[in-house]
């Protein structure tokens, strides 16, 4: 026999719109054989399909209705156990949701949502957790080929840069051009110049430094933008924070990559400028890094901008004092226990 004319022999012994009540033997021998009809793919015919859809439908509505009617007690019962295991399982979280907890790797969510599809490749944003969004703070994100920035426009200097430093990247052929930098288009006028800083007591502090990018010159060309530097003391440049910066690089050869947040920090009181565009000179820095290989460990530092005469162990701190002092939160998508072990740390034994 033909398909369709088992599907029409079926279809002329009921139809949807008849209730239940009148013909229930006839449906339910009509609501199996359709079922079986559909589970085989025997109904081809759109419209008919269309028709024993209709018919199920109607069957399961009208002998909901009926039970409802004669076992109102008992559906009571039943919806309220329904209902209540409903929240208990809602409320257990699953294996997935575990898993989450001990991913290995960085995700930024919220980074995400303000990243351009072009400006950053899904493996660079892997391999850099940014802090959190600051909150009543100016905030621009800019992508680097080897850093991230958060830059202020009403300061004109950056919230933070955050980079990956691996044991490659320190080294390299491509060496510091001279009398590099220059502004940054992608933010805002008004914004720090070079003008800004000529004749006065302070230097381009680098911020992502030039140091850890000699492997590529497009690279050390981007530590010469204007927003990944800050007015700093000079002696402090050439003294702490460089010694710190040359740690960096010594602890990524040695354990095969780092993680590394810095910038300024901004006291509650009114701040010094530099130039026609009023460049804010902050009165301390921050620096945080964390290393996941092997025994995670992690490391703070904060520097007043000052002379910087004293050696880098008196400006070491934890990554939760330096997040109390700067408000800031840093590599948020660790997994917890990492987070905390590498946050309260602050032996500089643990990086020899």
């Amino acid at each position: 026999m033909k398909k369709n004319s088992i599907q029409e022999e079926i279809l002329e012994m009921s139809t949807y719109s008849i209730p239940m009540s009148v013909q229930s033997e006839k449906s339910v021998v009509c609501f199996v054989l359709l079922s079986i009809l559909r589970n085989f793919d025997v109904v081809e015919n759109t419209h008919a399909r269309k028709t024993t859809n209709k018919f199920v439908f109607s069957l399961a509505i009208s002998y909901f209705c009926r039970m409802m009617r004669k076992y109102r007690f008992l559906f009571v019962i039943v919806l309220f156990i329904g209902v209540v295991v409903a929240l208990v399982t809602c409320s257990i979280p699953s294996k997935s949701q575990e898993g989450e907890e001990e991913m290995a790797g960085f995700y930024d969510a919220d980074a995400a949502a303000r990243i351009p599809e072009t400006a950053i490749t899904e493996e660079v944003l892997l391999d850099i957790d940014i802090p959190l969004p600051l909150k009543g703070v100016a905030e621009q994100i800019l992508f680097r080929k080897n850093y991230i920035v958060s830059y202020n426009k009403e300061y004109k200097i950056p919230n933070w840069v955050a980079w990956h430093l691996t044991a490659e990247q320190t080294n390299g052929d491509v060496k510091r051009p001279g009398n590099a930098w220059h502004e940054d288009t992608d933010v805002p006028l008004p914004r720090a110049t070079r003008e800004d800083y000529r004749g006065t007591n302070w230097t381009h502090g680098h911020m992502c430094p030039a140091g850890d990018n000699k492997w590529d010159s497009e690279a050390m060309y981007n530590t010469f933008l204007l927003t990944n530097c800050c007015p700093q003391h000079g002696k402090l440049n050439s003294g702490v924070w460089n010694q710190i910066e040359m740690s960096c690089r010594r602890w990524a050869e040695r354990f095969g990559d780092i993680y590394i947040v810095c910038g300024p920090i901004l006291m509650r009181q009114e701040h010094e400028t530099i130039g026609e565009n009023q460049v804010v000179v902050p009165e301390a820095f921050f620096k945080v890094i964390v290393c996941l290989n092997d025994h995670p460990k992690g490391i703070g530092f904060v520097c007043r901008n000052t002379e910087g005469n004293q050696k880098k162990d008196f400006y070491v701190n934890s990554i939760r004092e330096v997040e109390r002092i700067t408000g800031m939160t840093f590599f948020p998508h660790l997994p917890k226990k990492v987070a905390e072990k590498v946050k309260n740390g602050r032996d500089l034994e643990e990086w020899k």
